[in-house]
């Protein structure tokens, strides 16, 4: 009994963001705003996508659950350090840092697939373009959601698992969120099997979904340089661009917090890079894939024209 209670304690303790507090107050303005601006970026992007016909794609289709999941990665986060940030005593319930962790990597996995599945779209849309519509049905792309979600949810369930299995010598969490890597360096036991299994099913899941974007880009790309008209690139462009962009920042700020060494790990290190991409790029994402994005920015047109045209046809 003594040692299960050592190891199943009732609650964890949060160093959070600081501890220095002068920040506190322009950190929580700052994060506060962030979270507001990532919701309602999201929020938007998905009611441009319902409202617009234009719209109605396999890739918007696939962008609006994008933003989806990126108001569930933020809001699994930012609402608990922003409480966090104005409490003195930073706990979470056992329960809370496994849902956090659950939620956490669920919404991670499924975005990385789904970059993969966006790139996919985009390279039958340039280099098939004939096929595109018999490839990307509606119910094709349905059911590939659905598959992604299923296998988003059997990892994050494997990964949350194998990490509450373990035995904790201490309670206090040197970050702002449950994660993988303060938990395992928490534990007293031997952590190398879950370190193990994190870099494989993570390891697998970057490869092989950088391999296809890769590959998915390389012939974009071929395909683009091919093109004779300068109008035709640029369009191709202006829908590949933000994609790209995206990816870049997602895979990237991935692969520096979990496929590094474990004698390269640092935890205030870790903290930066995990509040970018749990954080910032959920706010920036909206921004990457309207602003760079020609027929986002012209169904946005048309529904403002729409809007301003019936209120002044009703007065």
């Amino acid at each position: 009994m003594e040692a299960r209670n050592r190891t199943l304690p009732k609650e964890f303790s949060l160093l959070g963001l600081t501890d220095d507090p002068a920040l506190i107050a322009p950190l929580f303005i700052l994060f506060l705003v962030v979270y507001i601006i990532t919701v309602l970026g999201n929020i938007g992007i998905i009611t441009l996508i319902k409202m617009a016909p234009r719209l109605h794609k396999p890739m918007y289709f696939f962008l609006a659950h994008l933003s989806f999941l990126d108001i569930c990665y933020c809001s699994a986060i930012a609402p608990k350090m922003l409480v966090d940030l104005l409490c003195k005593t930073k706990r979470i319930s056992i329960t809370g840092c496994v849902v956090q962790l659950f939620v956490y990597c669920k919404c991670g996995t499924m975005e990385a697939l789904l970059l993969t599945v966006m790139a996919c779209d985009r390279y039958v849309a340039v280099c098939r373009p004939l096929s595109y519509t018999t490839i990307m049905t509606n119910t094709y792309c349905f059911w590939l959601v659905i598959g992604m979600y299923m296998i988003a949810i059997v990892h994050s369930v494997t990964e949350t698992c194998c990490t509450f299995r373990l035995s904790f010598c201490q309670w206090e969490i040197h970050h702002f969120c449950c994660d993988f890597p303060p938990l395992l360096k928490m534990s007293c036991t031997d952590t190398f099997i879950n370190e193990v299994i994190l870099f494989i099913c993570i390891g697998f899941l970057v490869f092989a979904s950088v391999s296809v974007i890769f590959f998915s880009y390389v012939s974009i790309i071929s395909t683009i340089f091919k093109m004779r008209s300068s109008e035709g690139r640029h369009r191709v462009f202006s829908t590949c661009a933000p994609h790209f962009t995206g990816v870049t920042l997602y895979f990237g700020t991935s692969l520096f917090t979990y496929l590094r060494p474990s004698s390269t790990y640092s935890l205030d290190q870790d903290k930066v890079v995990s509040l970018f991409y749990s954080v910032v790029i959920p706010m920036l994402n909206p921004w990457i894939y309207s602003l760079r994005n020609t027929e986002v920015k012209e169904a946005l047109r048309t529904i403002i024209q729409r809007k301003v045209t019936n209120r002044i046809g009703t007065h």
